[in-house]
């Protein structure tokens, strides 16, 4: 079994910034892609920004030039850079995990591929 813990959200305001983190912990026998996405009340989840262990990126159009993902595989960890937040990037953030090598950049795992989800991180961005 692996858990994935996410940190850091938090109530900021419209132009601020904040870091998320996840971290792997369990029976981790390999990762792959470590992705952040979120929920916003009464919509579906949604990508925000994904990365496969060989290093490809994949972001949201809508967080493109002011997220940045990252990751310390010797850590099983993954962050968010959140900048110039907006209060449409107000939502539950999650962080989730595929061990898939099949995923190489080329293709993406749908929201139903992960194989661990975290519980969460509130975001909320006032304006």
């Amino acid at each position: 079994q692996v858990q994935l813990v996410e940190s850091g959200g938090d109530l900021v305001q419209a132009g601020g910034s904040l870091r998320l983190s996840c971290e792997a912990s369990g029976s981790i026998f390999s990762i792959n892609v470590l992705a952040w996405y979120r929920q916003a009340p009464g919509k579906q989840r949604e990508l925000v920004a994904a990365s496969t262990r060989s290093g490809a990126i994949n972001y949201a159009d809508s967080v493109k030039g002011r997220f940045t993902i990252s990751r310390e595989n010797t850590k099983n960890a993954v962050y968010l850079q959140m900048n110039n937040l907006q209060t449409d990037d107000t939502a539950l953030y999650f962080c989730g995990m595929s061990a898939n090598l099949q995923f190489d950049g080329g293709r993406w795992p749908s929201v139903n591929e992960y194989d661990y989800w975290g519980q969460g991180t509130q975001v909320t961005v006032s304006s």
